[in-house]
């Protein structure tokens, strides 16, 4: 084979996770699969197209197939990749003009040749994992087709932001204030979530990077409740799978959030998206539900990420731009901020924010410590119980300033420097797990907090709004920072802090705009 001339392809630059050593070379026969992420046919539609400051009735989004026939990647595009992947022995598994995806199967060797890596082990605390360091480099025939490639390196890229409630913690809690745990109904009664809906004709979806769900502990749980049995559907990703493990381990996730967004929208359908917990299994995962035709989710949840500093650029450049596809279609996504306080779980003593949830195109959710009595909200600050167990929120060190956000008064990092960017959370909800969410997962019934809690939480608000106003909400952050600021639709945090940055009046890097009061965020939504 003649060689070709090669550029790096931007933003794909790795390193070794921190405490991983080479642990050998890679098989040259071992078989797996990569992403390859193309260019759309067009600039994707911008903030003036699809997520102006306007209201809910007036927006016009775009269907699947119509997004898929103006945005798909183009036939030609599609040729050149087949065409590279024949010459280096990878076959084409699948080409998804509207994901922007072509998979390739192929050996390790091949890979290695076709992308001009050099593939190994690494050995990890959290495990081994096949890995690279450097960049891709691909034919320069190719750039500016190829905007990202993801799966030659399958090191564990996220983790799930729940958490056990401590029978300490909320004993200590118990006695200083007389409040506990709660159901998600009950937390839709504090925050005064609409009456008289169920979610009826609505679809959340769910991003799962692991565990699963017995239908039993779903039927015991909402029988228990006394709501009906939501209709819930998995969706294997990349291989993924339905596989429940045991309850301490990602089956807490995936209960946690199956059971918080179907109690509080029993009549929507929940299906289930499972992929592997890799770079290129999450984007899989965001990008089949949000172009699913067949399923046509409405809404997303997503709680799951990590520190910005342990993603590669093209992987953030890609996510967002996924929910860029999805603020166009009318989906709404739903984030957890993270629940490692400001550090995000970092330890070089700087400030981080988690990823996804610091894509400007994504609702991010930060948590609070809820405290009741009787059917009434009695305080709620900042949840932070040290910088292992405290809402994430902060500064992004990638993602500008968005617009939405110029008259927020979104503060400096507070890392050296001290640059403006994206602010994270935008909204909050209870996610003390001392304060947390009753559960059953695998047989027992447990207690889970975490900011994982507080992305479905909102998911099922907005399901409720979409079923209500006949349309969907889509991408809420204009409106929040728009024409809906200062009209009471969240509950003002003004207590406590996360580490680096404390509440505020206003919009604060630990709460974002507070916690939600449902029924005047639907009043708000359906009247303006």
């Amino acid at each position: 084979m003649q060689p070709e001339s090669r550029v790096k392809l931007a933003g794909s630059e790795r390193t070794a996770m921190p405490g991983a050593r080479v642990a050998g070379k890679i098989p040259p026969q071992e078989r797996f699969e990569v992403t390859v992420r193309l260019r759309p046919a067009a600039p994707l539609p911008s903030g003036a197209d699809f997520m102006r400051d306007e209201p809910v009735r007036w927006r016009r989004y775009m269907s699947r197939a119509s997004y898929a026939k103006k945005y798909g990647t183009r036939a030609a595009d599609f040729a050149k990749v087949r065409a590279f992947a024949k010459r280096y022995g990878l076959v084409v598994v699948e080409e998804n003009a509207a994901r922007h995806s072509t998979v390739l199967s192929g050996s390790a060797a091949a890979f290695s040749a076709a992308f001009a890596v050099t593939l190994r082990y690494y050995t990890h605390p959290l495990g081994s994992y096949r890995g690279r360091i450097g960049s891709i480099r691909i034919p320069k025939s190719l750039a500016g087709i190829v905007q990202g490639v993801f799966g030659l390196d399958n090191r564990p890229q996220a983790g799930p932001h729940f958490q056990l409630a401590s029978a300490a913690g909320a004993a200590s809690k118990q006695k200083r204030h007389a409040s506990a745990s709660f159901t998600a109904p009950a937390l839709a009664q504090l925050y005064d979530y609409p009456t008289g809906l169920d979610g009826s004709g609505q679809c959340i979806g769910l991003i799962e990077l692991g565990g699963g769900f017995r239908p039993a502990d779903i039927d015991a749980y909402f029988n228990a409740l006394g709501i009906p049995v939501p209709r819930v559907t998995a969706v294997s990703v990349d291989h993924g799978a339905n596989s429940p493990t045991t309850a301490n381990g990602p089956d807490g996730e995936v209960m946690l959030d199956i059971e918080v967004a179907a109690a509080i929208a029993p009549r929507a359908s929940i299906v289930v998206y499972f992929a592997p917990n890799t770079s290129s299994g999450f984007l899989d995962a965001i990008t089949t539900a949000v172009h699913d035709t067949q399923n046509k989710p409405s809404v997303l949840s997503i709680s799951w990420g990590g520190a910005e500093s342990t993603w590669t650029t093209q992987a953030m450049q890609q996510f967002d731009a996924a929910f860029q596809s999805a603020a166009a279609l009318g989906v709404s996504v739903c984030v957890a901020a993270g629940d490692n306080g400001s550090s995000d779980g970092e330890t070089d003593k700087l400030a981080h924010v988690d990823f996804p949830a610091s894509s400007p195109h994504a609702l991010a959710c930060g948590g609070t410590t809820l405290v009741a009595s009787g059917n009434a909200i009695a305080s709620e600050a900042v949840w932070n119980d040290g910088p292992s167990s405290a809402t994430g929120g902060g500064i992004s060190n990638v993602f500008p300033l968005p617009s939405y956000q110029s008259a927020a008064h979104v503060p400096p990092s507070a890392n050296p420097g001290g640059q403006v960017g994206r602010g994270i959370p935008d909204v909050a909800g209870d996610a003390d797990p001392d304060t947390g969410y009753q559960v059953r997962v695998d047989g027992e019934n447990l207690v889970f907090g975490g900011t994982s809690a507080v992305a479905p939480l909102w998911a099922g608000l907005i399901a409720l709004c979409n079923q209500k106003l006949g349309t969907s909400v889509g991408f809420l952050n204009p409106l929040l920072y728009g024409s809906l600021t200062g009209k009471g639709l969240c509950r003002d945090i003004t207590s406590g802090n996360n580490g680096a940055y404390s509440a505020a009046v206003g919009w604060d890097a630990c709460t974002g705009w507070g916690s939600p009061d449902g029924a005047a965020i639907l009043q708000a939504l359906g009247s303006t």
